[in-house]
Order: C-alpha cells, then structure tokens, then sequence
C-alpha cells in the first residue's frame, strides 16, 4: 500500500508539470492578442536594456499571469518564439 501510494505521487509530480507546460503553449497559441501584449512589453523593457529573461520581466509575466516564477519563465520563452523572436 506504501509503495502504490509512493508511486502514484510521484506519478504527479512528473505529470503535472508536463500538463501545465502543454496547457501554457495552448494559451499562447490560443491569444495572440495577449502574445503580442506581452511582446510589447518586452520590446519596452529591451529598449531600457532589460532582457525579457531577466527576473523584472519574468514578475511582471507572472503576476500579470497568476503564475510562479518557473511558469512564467516558459510562458515567456513560448510568446517570444511564436511572436517576438526578435526580443533578446
């Protein structure tokens, strides 16, 4: 019982982020209105010499999103490849 426990946790713990990345993509394919919102900003922050992978822009991506630091970080690299491969 122990291990079917053990193994059906761990199970999660691999599933869920998997899922959580496919559903992010979807989301970025889903709303280009929103992709392009996003570029934007990064296309701002480049300007003042902020990289979109830099931890300002990933908290604006996260709060903007309701998404820990990791999502947001995979959100960004997902708007960037599909709208903006320009921002650095």
């Amino acid at each position: 019982m122990k291990n079917s426990f053990l193994l059906l946790f761990l199970s999660l713990i691999i599933i869920n982020p998997v899922s959580s990345q496919s559903s992010l993509l979807e989301s970025v394919k889903k709303n280009p209105t929103d992709a392009i919102e996003l570029c934007n900003k990064f296309k701002e922050l480049n300007a003042k010499g902020i990289s979109a992978s830099s931890d300002k822009a990933l908290e604006f991506v996260a709060k903007k999103n309701n998404l820990n630091q990791i999502n947001a970080e995979i959100l960004s690299i997902y708007v960037i490849g599909l709208h903006c491969p320009q921002v650095i």
